[in-house]
Formats: structure tokens, C-alpha cells, sequence
């Protein structure tokens, strides 16, 4: 999630667990806490692929969490000694992990992928329930962390606290559910198609959780959709090549390996002029994605030659973006789009 949502999250995590030692301290502890994983941005991985798969690896391991808690957990024990708190040692270490390890579980729930449990080898976690900045989300915290910034006692702040927990986890909850119920809607219609997409991929649409974007992988295509939860109406759906013979001829270059991993499946590649560029599908709007990679170029012959990956600038259209609000109630076609027929499709 954003930093501002990060924030407010560790605020209140920070008053749950160490509000009774530190007193409205905590919520300023917990803040600072909570947005520390994130600043593994500021180190360089080796490369823009590596800078991209490599953010929230190490950084949001719940394992590693638990190695350095006890190392943070000294500098709030120290202050709250100051305070005249009896707090522990094992209560403080217990309480920045919760800090950390809540961070690293709410990055989980957006689709970019977080590396729980680095350094074991496995695909990074991004269920995409929400999107990386939704107010439904962030706002309760905001308000009940700042009320109880003002509240004298302790009990009060407590009190209100534990409200802006139970309401923003609650929100999370409803979006989990939300999520499957999009997922139904896109596997009957794209059954109803005779399409076996993998993998299927079900994404918040920006700041909300009532419409829903769609990746399916369907071999040498791949399928872009939209639902609404109220609309009524079936998922639309808009088909594009993925341009793998191209990605296969420069063989197996690492950043694009990388990226195959990283997406789950979830990439496809173009060619614009003499470049093939590779994009991760699942953060962007057809044709604007936030992470696009030009990794090879054709020599004077003709044949693809593969280079050090280059990031390019991403794109965003502000009519497609305006579209996906007013998704939510009227199912309009995408500006600039046609729309995939199963009935006449003839192949990417």
C-alpha cells in the first residue's frame, strides 16, 4: 500500500500493542515503524529488473521480521524506560513484529508481490484484493488514530483505536470477498467461451473494490477484462497478442525470466519500432502498464538481439483511468478498444 496507508497502520498497531507503556507515543513509534520495509527502495539491486522484483523481498519477510525485531524493539524499550514504563524486552520485540509483519501482510493484498518468506524460493504473494491506494481503506485509520491522538486516557484511546482496526480490517475482509465474486463472473464467461485461461488474474480497479480488471493468459493472447458488482452486466473482454515467438528468440535473458517468474505468468511483450519491450500485465491499463522493460532490439539482419534491460517511462491515459470510474455503474465499451467476440474471434 502507500506510505500514508502504511503510516496509519503502524500508528494503530503501534497504540494496540504499546499504547499502555508509551501512551499516544505509540501512535508516533508505531508510524515510524511501519514505514521503514519500504525504504528498500532506496537501495540500488543491480538493474531496473532487479530494483523491481527485488523491492519487497527481504525487507517484507516476516522471517526476517523476527530476527531484527528484538534489535528495534531495544530503541523502544529504551524510551519508554525514560517514560518510567515497566515494558520488556519480549513485549516490545513482540510488538514491532506485529508492526512490521502487518506492513508486510497489507502489501500482500495489493498485486505487485510480496516475498513473505525470503530467503525460501518461492513466487512473491500479490492477491490484488486492493488497489495500492483505496481511501475506503486508509481514511477510517486516519480519523481514529488522529481522535485518539487528542483523547487524555489511555482506555479512550484504546477504545477508539480498536474501532479503526475492526473497520479497516473488516474493509479488507469484504474485499477478499469481493474478489471472488468477480472471479466467478470471469471464469463462467470465459468458460461459456471455450477459453482455458492460466492464469487468471482478478485485479481492484483503482481506488475502489466494486469493479474489477481481468488478466487471462490464453497461450499466444492474452485477455484484458472489466466486470462491476452492480452493473449487472457480464464481464467485457478485449484480446491482444503476447508476442512470445519474439521473446523466444533471444532466448533465456535474465531480466526476462525474472519477470516471468516475478508476474506468475502474468506478462506479454510487443514490438514498437526495432525494440521488444516486456511489460508485467497486472499494474496499468491496456496499453499504459507502470512496468515496462525494452530488452532486446533487431540488428541490421532483422534477428532479435537481447540488451540490458531498460525501464521505460510509463504511461498513463487519463480518459481509460475516468473510464474505469463510471465501469463501476455503466457498462460502456473502454475508450478506443474493440471489444473481444468469442463467436467471430480469429486469433490474437
Amino acid at each position: 500500500m502507500d506510505s500514508l496507508s502504511q503510516f496509519a497502520l503502524g500508528a494503530a498497531v503501534g497504540q494496540a500493542t504499546l499504547g499502555r507503556s508509551l501512551g499516544r507515543r505509540a501512535l508516533w513509534w508505531g508510524g515510524l515503524l511501519g514505514t521503514l520495509p519500504d525504504l528498500d527502495v532506496l537501495i540500488p539491486m543491480g538493474g531496473p529488473m532487479a530494483d523491481f522484483t527485488y523491492h519487497r523481498s527481504w525487507s517484507h519477510s516476516i522471517l526476517v521480521h523476527a530476527v531484527v525485531a528484538p534489535v528495534f524493539a531495544r530503541l523502544v524499550l529504551a524510551r519508554a524506560r525514560q517514560l518510567g514504563s515497566t515494558l520488556s524486552l519480549r513485549q516490545a520485540g513482540w510488538a514491532v513484529f506485529f508492526i512490521f509483519a502487518t506492513h508486510a501482510v497489507l502489501d500482500a493484498m495489493t498485486i505487485y508481490g510480496t516475498q513473505l518468506f525470503w530467503p525460501i524460493p518461492m513466487a512473491p504473494i500479490g492477491m490484488g484484493s486492493v488497489f495500492i491506494i483505496d481511501p475506503l481503506y486508509t481514511v477510517p485509520l486516519l480519523i481514529t488514530i488522529l481522535w485518539a491522538a487528542f483523547l487524555r486516557t489511555e482506555d479512550g484511546r484504546q477504545r477508539v483505536n480498536r474501532w479503526g482496526l475492526r473497520i479497516s480490517s473488516g474493509y479488507l475482509i469484504w474485499s477478499l470477498v469481493a474478489q471472488q465474486i468477480a472471479l466467478g463472473e470471469a471464469r463462467r464467461s470465459l468458460d461459456a467461451a471455450g477459453v482455458r485461461a492460466d492464469p487468471l488474474v482478478a485485479i481492484a480497479a483503482p481506488l475502489n473494490t466494486l469493479s474489477w480488471r481481468f488478466v487471462a493468459i490464453d497461450g499466444d493472447r492474452y485477455l484484458e477484462g472489466y466486470t462491476s458488482l452492480i452493473d449487472g452486466a457480464a464481464p467485457d473482454w478485449y484480446a491482444y497478442p503476447r508476442e512470445r515467438a519474439a521473446v523466444a528468440a533471444i532466448g533465456e535473458h535474465e531480466p526476462v525470466q525474472r519477470l516471468q517468474w516475478f508476474t506468475k505468468g502474468a506478462w506479454a511483450a510487443s514490438v514498437e519500432d526495432d525494440d521488444l519491450i516486456v511489460a508485467d500485465l497486472r499494474m496499468g491499463l491496456e496499453p499504459d502498464y507502470v512496468f515496462r522493460f525494452r530488452v532486446a532490439e533487431r540488428d541490421a539482419d532483422g534477428a532479435w538481439q537481447a540488451i540490458p534491460e531498460e525501464l521505460e517511462r510509463a504511461r498513463f491515459g487519463v480518459e481509460t483511468l475516468g473510464w474505469t470510474w463510471r465501469r463501476i455503474t455503466t457498462p460502456e465499451p473502454k475508450p478506443g478498444a474493440t471489444p473481444w467476440i468469442p463467436e467471430v474471434d480469429l486469433g490474437p
